[in-house]
């Protein structure tokens, strides 16, 4: 049996948005190829050169303690010199998986916001996400950067985390196979893509002292899958190691995940790069760490003189060293670096790119409650009132490294810390792309009027003499800090209340970077879930709320009924950590144990399945303004098809969801396969998936286990809505990676 085999998409399914010939190319990279070429490049490289690639600063002024930054650098968040004695190029690395990051605006320059990943994810189109990858790629390239921060692919085991809007999902399947698409989509520009934080990087809060404990089999069912899964499908040039503690070690300073996982059983040929501030010492380099970034923020630079100097006195630390400049040479010739140089002043198609940045919008945006068919909204509507959320100006956005901008800057652009070097970083911005315009624009005809929803009475009224209320709530979420609960903020919740009770037809739309509580939801007519949106996110919205789009979203996360049915009702550290974007804990104490055994690999619906809570809205959740029926698997081995009809009057897209439920007589819910198709009215169309054997299977002893008996599959609208169950016999098989 082949044990790398995954679940996708039949290849002829048929996506919404159109892929070009360049764009469907196969760019995956070969990191084993480039290995021989770096292998000779080692062997002809001074003692002083092999400690030139392995270090960088961050040139960004006032980021931190002052450095020199060379006139060859970009504004940015990363540079490592070249060598031009070798012809190995300088790196020069941005942030991050959205796009090309703003910098607060210290570059002087824009860039196109895609939505975020958990919006991308929402729209389970791996083709889709591979254009927005090639995109933001495209981007970077343009502006002279060689290397995207982007692939960021940890799963949301909590969901107050306050970077869940920068991760795809809660499960490992879907979350590999999407983070691969980025991946390759950003490297066919010849920019190397990292992907990141390895590993078990659930929280913000005292992230550098959260000291994570999971069983070996917990952790390779479940995060470390979905690193695997993203690894074999995008085959990223690095790996970007995280903030927090594993067992003990810091991440970035951990032999079991660099080494033994990564590295040996994995056999990654690529290098693994540092978060920024994240090396401890020069022993990192022994447990694993190949490259350090954005120095300045560590307590020292390890990886130039002092590492020059271990090497000189010890075999054992000039062998590493060797490795190193190999693993960091393989990712620059993999991705072409050296042969496709990438100039700065490149031309940018802002008019194309706008479009795939609404095409993945669309796409992601869930239509969670439609009572009574209130969506889609009739053009003829004589008055809408829009109430909240910013939306006469914009759409919001999550901050920190991810920050993306678009030309002049955000729309609104609020402080929450009022100083600081790291001010610019976690304000609360806007998109400009404005919600209420794009109404007024599919609505040419009706008196369209705004409030923002301060005073709740005066919003109110505006509704109650409204043939429609749309209001819309907000959540924000940045890098540093995690939300305290999952209430809306601002009193926003009464704000719903309130326009709920004066008007009957009221839609709230969220601009939410993860899932909220709604205790006004049976209140409403419509619940939209628009995430952060990105550039064209108010044009996105418009055309679902109008009709123009059908949604197709499905929720790639659970949305709890409130905080008690999570695996850690209290989010840990909150009692004694200090808001900081460092993650500096201000209470004394320098670390944070954080139990991951409670789930193990059950996270999300798995948690769900396991305790019997229901949840708000289940993953894998979304409605649509058609009808769809799925009919019974057929299931063969690890092959499995689903034919799925359009019933309804419009067209639209489904997503296939086949969940493994049962497996040698226990209870399991485990997503094996999905796959989305576009379908006209009365069409009917089947989905062909592959599924991981790994999926099915145990990972114990070093190795993976698929126990005899018998396994029942079902697919289901969601994670818990499922059909009939096809059951089928599996041998007894055990392989290592």
């Amino acid at each position: 049996m082949n044990p790398r085999l995954f679940a996708c998409t039949a290849l002829a399914l048929a996506f919404a948005a159109p892929i070009s010939a360049a764009e469907s190319q196969d760019n995956t990279i070969d990191l084993a190829a480039a290995q021989k070429r770096a292998d000779a490049t080692v062997a002809q490289m001074s003692a002083q050169e092999k400690t030139v690639i392995t270090h960088g600063i961050m040139p960004l002024p006032g980021g931190g303690p002052k450095v020199d930054i060379p006139k060859d650098a970009i504004i940015g968040a990363g540079y490592v010199a070249g060598i031009e004695r070798l012809g190995i190029p300088a790196l020069r690395e941005t942030d991050a998986s959205l796009g090309v990051t703003w910098v607060s605006g210290a570059r002087g320059d824009w860039a196109t916001a895609l939505p975020s990943a958990v919006s991308q994810a929402a729209s389970w189109n791996p083709a889709l996400i591979r254009r927005g990858g090639a995109m933001i790629g495209a981007e970077a390239r343009a502006k002279g950067f060689n290397v995207l921060l982007a692939g960021g692919v940890n799963l949301a085991r909590d969901p107050r985390n306050g970077r869940t809007f920068e991760y795809f999902s809660e499960d490992p399947l879907l979350s590999g196979v999407l983070a691969g698409a980025a991946i390759r989509g950003v490297q066919s520009n010849h920019v190397i893509s990292t992907i990141k934080h390895f590993a078990l990087n659930g929280q913000e809060t005292g992230r550098k002292y959260v000291d994570v404990k999971i069983a070996p089999g917990a952790a390779h069912e479940s995060d470390l899958l979905a690193f695997q899964i993203g690894i074999e499908q995008g085959q990223p040039a690095s790996v970007m190691c995280a903030y927090n503690r594993v067992h003990g070690a810091q991440a970035c300073d951990s032999d079991w995940l660099l080494n033994k996982v990564l590295k040996q059983e994995w056999g990654y040929k690529g290098f693994v790069m540092s978060d920024w501030g994240a090396v401890p010492s020069i022993q990192t380099a022994i447990n694993g760490l190949d490259h350090q970034s954005g120095e300045q923020l560590d307590p020292g630079v390890f990886f130039g003189s002092q590492i020059a100097g271990k090497a000189a006195a010890d075999k054992a630390w000039s062998a590493r060293l060797d490795d190193m400049n190999r693993r960091i040479l393989t990712a620059i010739y993999a991705a072409g670096l050296d042969k496709y140089p990438a100039p700065p002043g490149g031309a940018i198609d802002w008019d194309a790119h706008a479009l795939v940045a609404e095409d993945v919008a669309k796409q992601g945006i869930v239509l969670l409650k439609n009572e009574g068919g209130v969506l889609p909204l009739a053009r003829t509507a004589k008055s809408i009132a829009v109430i909240g959320g910013y939306a006469d100006g914009g759409v919001l956005s999550g901050a920190g490294s991810s920050q993306v901008m678009g030309k002049g800057g955000p729309a609104v652009k609020l402080p929450v810390a009022g100083s600081g070097i790291w001010a610019g970083f976690i304000s609360e911005s806007y998109h400009r792309s404005s919600p209420m315009a794009a109404i007024k624009a599919q609505a040419p005809g009706a008196t369209v009027l705004y409030r923002q929803g301060q005073y709740i009475k005066d919003a109110a009224e505006l509704a109650a003499r409204s043939e429609v209320a749309v209001v819309f709530a907000t959540q924000w979420m940045t890098e540093g800090l995690d939300v305290p609960d999952l209430s809306l903020p601002r009193g926003q919740d009464a704000l719903i209340e309130a326009v709920a009770a004066a008007n009957p037809n009221t839609i709230v739309v969220l601009e939410t970077g993860g899932p909220v509580k709604m205790p006004w939801l049976g209140k409403v007519k419509a619940v939209v879930e628009a995430w952060y949106s990105g550039a064209r996110g108010g044009e996105a919205l418009a055309s679902v709320l109008f009709g123009d789009t059908n949604p197709s979203g499905r929720l790639p996360v659970s949305f709890p009924a409130d905080e008690s049915q999570l695996p850690r009702p209290r989010l840990d550290g909150s009692d004694w950590v200090e808001p900081d974007f460092g993650g500096n804990p201000k209470g004394g104490k320098d670390n944070l144990p954080t139990d991951y055994d409670i789930e193990g690999s059950d996270i999300g619906y798995r948690w769900y399945a396991r305790t019997g809570a229901k949840p708000l809205f289940p993953f894998g959740y979304g409605l649509s303004y058609t009808t769809f029926t799925q009919e019974k698997p057929a299931v063969k081995g690890l092959s499995a098809s689903v034919t799925v009809t359009n019933t309804g009057q419009r067209a639209g897209a489904d997503v296939v969801q086949l969940y493994l439920i049962s497996r040698a007589g226990e209870n399991k819910r485990r997503l094996v396969g999905f796959g989305r198709v576009e379908l006209a009215p009365g069409a009917s169309r089947k989905v062909a998936m592959t599924i991981d054997a790994r999926l099915l299977a145990d990972w114990k002893d070093g190795g993976w286990t698929v126990p005899a008996g018998d396994y029942a599959f079902a697919v289901g609208s969601d994670a818990e809505h499922l059909g009939a169950a096809v059951s089928v016999k599996m041998k007894s098989r055990r392989w290592k990676d």
